[in-house]
């Protein structure tokens, strides 16, 4: 029987404190509290810190819906990479994210993070990517620097409020900058193209059209050709 009481004004349930905004603690105490947490409320630790997600609004979830779709579209053209919409991701001791959209190349194809046994993921994906509108400040500074010390190549943050994309290599966290046709080019996954101007305006046709030009690319062709390699050969490397 599931029973949830208050301790000394703290929610306590099943005899585990719950979650609350602000609290301190590692990853693992984290993790085994917020699988008692009612369902349906989102925490997320963030260098050692908790952070419990406001209720999203519109632009929030239409942007994300849309770059979902452009991110998606990349992964049916490009075998050995996969994607997922608001996964745990295991950083370290200090740092379990549910990132908005992630990009992973899988471990037989060199990529750096996997599944645990529980299937959440462990380790840094290739590319994360948030909707920033209220978590703003958090997205561009705590969150940044989990994701950095943690190996993620590559951090999208997509400000509404500022109508921008920040696409950051990491580290040194450098800007991806748009060329003059307005489309920003991944340096971590060849072919992923995004039209900044499109994509901040829902135009998803102009979008959709540039990100085919990189699934079209050269460069594109190559990284699929290496990621195969890189399964064929783990796989050789495995019979021996």
């Amino acid at each position: 029987m599931i029973s949830t009481v208050r301790v000394t004004g703290v929610p306590v349930r099943n005899g585990v404190p719950l979650l609350e905004n602000g609290d301190r603690m590692s990853q693992p105490e984290f993790h085994r509290r917020y699988a008692e947490c009612p369902k349906g409320v989102k925490f997320e630790l963030v260098g050692g810190t908790v952070y419990m997600a406001a209720a999203l609004r519109w632009p929030h979830g239409s942007y994300h819906f849309e770059l979902a779709l452009a991110l998606g579209l990349y992964v049916k053209d490009t075998p050995g990479v996969v994607g997922a919409d608001n996964a745990t991701t295991i950083l370290g001791e200090e740092s379990e994210p549910q990132t908005d959209l992630a990009l992973r190349i899988l471990p037989e194809c060199g990529g750096q993070s996997r599944l645990d046994e529980d299937q959440y993921v462990v380790g840094a994906p290739e590319l994360v990517a948030e909707i920033a509108h209220s978590s703003r400040s958090i997205d561009l500074n705590q969150k940044k620097e989990d994701y950095r010390r943690a190996g993620v190549l590559e951090y999208l943050v997509l400000s509404v409020e500022d109508q921008r994309l920040f696409w950051f290599r990491l580290p040194p966290g450098e800007l991806i900058t748009a060329n003059r046709k307005g489309i920003a080019r991944s340096a971590v996954l060849p072919g992923l193209w995004l039209h900044e101007e499109a994509l901040l305006a829902h135009d998803m046709n102009r979008t959709e059209a540039a990100l085919r030009q990189g699934l079209a690319s050269r460069a594109h062709a190559s990284f699929v050709r290496r990621l195969e390699r890189a399964r064929l050969d783990r796989g050789r490397g495995g019979q021996g």
